[in-house]
């Protein structure tokens, strides 16, 4: 029998990421593909015995379904593929990019109280004085597409620093900046406008390093007064008052999809 499997388990690993939901799948990407978690929260969900298939567990994360006919069930609950939902948030500063904080301070999700969707998640994260775009979805292997490095979807921000801006600090920013041992380069930098101590910037990324921006702007010595991301692959947040949300429209999540290079993602 494992004879005769294995050559389907290769096929099946070939297969676009845009295959129709009646073709088999792995259990952990059918949880996906049907909005529940992402493929590595499902197999612990398997392997911790609390996923079913009909009514028989399954803890083999390499166990095969047809999504056309499996019935499935988490803690004794079917589930069902949700709607998929787009966000984008004006996050404003102060707030954690988590849905429960043990500290107990504000988070993101205070925003989204009128969004009844259990399976809402970020994609990539904003640190808590950070401000600006961030998307939410419950389409997870749209989300894993976005962050694949290999995808190199761009990320814009707009910085305030406590200096005025030059030529050579700009270059140094694109060139490549050493912090804690790690090469940290942005894509582009240049100049918005300057006060009398102090100027604006605006940084383009392709990597979602921790901390990038600020990480080479200490590496030069200077202080990061504010980090505002004003767009992600063409998707730009506009005047979209801070702490409100919308839904994406057709046409942006059209461009967002093109912009994943390398990826095919079931509309």
């Amino acid at each position: 029998m494992k004879g005769r499997r294995a050559p389907q388990k290769t096929r099946e690993r070939n297969r676009p990421e845009a295959e129709p939901a009646g073709k088999r799948v792995t259990l952990p990407r059918a949880l996906s593909k049907l909005g529940y978690c992402s493929r590595t929260q499902a197999e612990r969900l398997i392997a911790d015995g609390r996923v079913a298939v009909g009514d028989r567990i399954v803890t083999d994360i390499s166990a095969w379904v047809d999504l056309s006919t499996a019935l499935i069930k988490v803690d004794g609950r079917e589930i069902a593929a949700e709607t998929r939902i787009y966000l984008m948030l004006n996050k404003p500063r102060g707030l954690v990019t988590t849905r429960h904080d043990p500290e107990g301070r504000p988070t993101v999700y205070d925003c989204l109280v009128e969004f009844d969707v259990p399976h809402l998640s970020p994609v990539g994260r904003l640190d808590k004085a950070s401000e600006g775009l961030l998307l939410f979805t419950n389409d997870t292997e749209f989300a894993q597409s976005l962050l694949d490095p290999i995808t190199h979807v761009s990320k814009s921000y707009h910085v305030q620093i406590d200096r005025i801006a030059d030529d050579d600090m700009l270059a140094a920013m694109t060139s490549g900046l050493r912090h804690d041992g790690e090469l940290l380069r942005a894509t582009a930098a240049r100049k918005l406008r300057e006060g009398d101590r102090n100027s604006w910037i605006e940084v383009e990324l392709q990597e979602g390093r921790n901390r990038q921006i600020r990480r080479m702007l200490e590496a030069l010595d200077i202080s990061c007064l504010r980090l505002v991301r004003v767009a992600i692959g063409g998707l730009e947040l506009g005047d979209l008052p801070k702490g409100s949300v919308r839904a994406l429209t057709d046409s942006e999540l059209k461009d967002l999809r093109r912009k994943v290079a390398g990826k095919a993602i079931r509309d």
